[in-house]
């Protein structure tokens, strides 16, 4: 029995410091950080518009825009990371799959360049 938990020593090591630099990094912050709240600071900012505004006010289109593309672009990107863990065990075919979907979203992100969609006014 002694010998299974010392196993789990490395783990609960690794939790403690993690534990203690985040207690650590907020309690730095809490102490040097600059504390002069006014107005225009504390405010509720959601969407680049007042939060308890006219609710049928004209929205920005933006702000959804920058979302589908956060959501294209970056999340489809978190397919590559088990793809390159197991890369040397998928062969050839997984590769050129990959590459193929690497494709896919290049033409996707060269189209909407073209389109302007990634300029903010």
């Amino acid at each position: 029995m002694n010998a299974l938990l010392l196993e789990y020593l490395p783990i609960i090591i690794f939790l403690g410091i993690a534990a203690a630099m985040g207690i650590g990094f907020m309690l730095a912050a809490w102490v040097l950080a600059p504390s002069k709240p006014d107005p225009e600071k504390v405010s509720t900012y959601e969407c680049g518009f007042e939060a308890f505004d006219d609710a049928r006010m004209k929205f920005d289109v933006r702000f959804y825009l920058v979302a589908i593309l956060f959501i294209i672009f970056d999340l489809e990107v978190a397919f590559l990371f088990p793809w390159a863990v197991t890369l040397g065990e998928t062969g050839l075919f997984a590769f050129w799959s990959m590459m193929v979907f690497l494709g896919v979203l290049t033409v996707g992100f060269i189209y909407e360049w073209k389109k302007g969609a990634l300029e903010w006014e």
